[in-house]
């Protein structure tokens, strides 16, 4: 889809990163466990660089980075916060229904992702959304970390960040 057919407008800046803060539990819905994959690199960041706990959803993989994964977001030991999702666009409408089987509070399809029909049910169902933006890059921005892993922020400066 093109982005002068998207009419759904997303969360601000300010409204993602209180998304962010307020979570404390990530699932990551499509997660592999092929260091290629960008839900790798961004199951890596998140486990190294945040706080929240981190479940990986893959009925086909039993571990990821060490840790076991799950066939479906119903095993889930708890309601994920955030359902971070790397599945291709058809998936989108099933994903959503587990998401709110599983009481999850916000539904982020990652760089790339984006289905209106989804994020009007999502939001109909009292869930928040981000779409087309990577939860590994918006917490980097909001936490100082862009220049982690090769991130080229295009700042060049002396000057320190003015933390106010």
């Amino acid at each position: 889809m093109s982005t002068a057919e998207r009419t759904w407008s997303g969360p601000s800046a300010p409204e993602r990163l209180a998304l962010l803060r307020q979570a404390k539990s990530i699932a990551i819905v499509g997660a592999s466990d092929k260091p290629s994959r960008a839900s790798y690199f961004v199951a890596t960041y998140l486990l190294s660089s945040t706080r929240y706990k981190v479940y990986f959803v893959n009925p086909v993989v039993k571990e990821i980075l060490g840790r076991p994964t799950y066939a479906s977001l119903a095993d889930l030991p708890e309601s994920p916060d955030i359902v971070d999702v790397f599945r291709k666009h058809d998936d989108l409408p099933g994903v959503l229904d587990e998401a709110v089987a599983a009481g999850a509070r916000t539904l982020w399809l990652q760089l790339g992702s984006w289905h209106e029909g989804v994020a009007a049910d999502a939001e109909a169902a009292g869930l928040d959304v981000v779409m087309d933006r990577c939860v590994k890059i918006e917490h980097a921005r909001f936490h100082g970390g862009l220049h982690l892993a090769g991130f080229d922020t295009g700042v060049i400066s002396s000057k320190r960040q003015v933390l106010s």
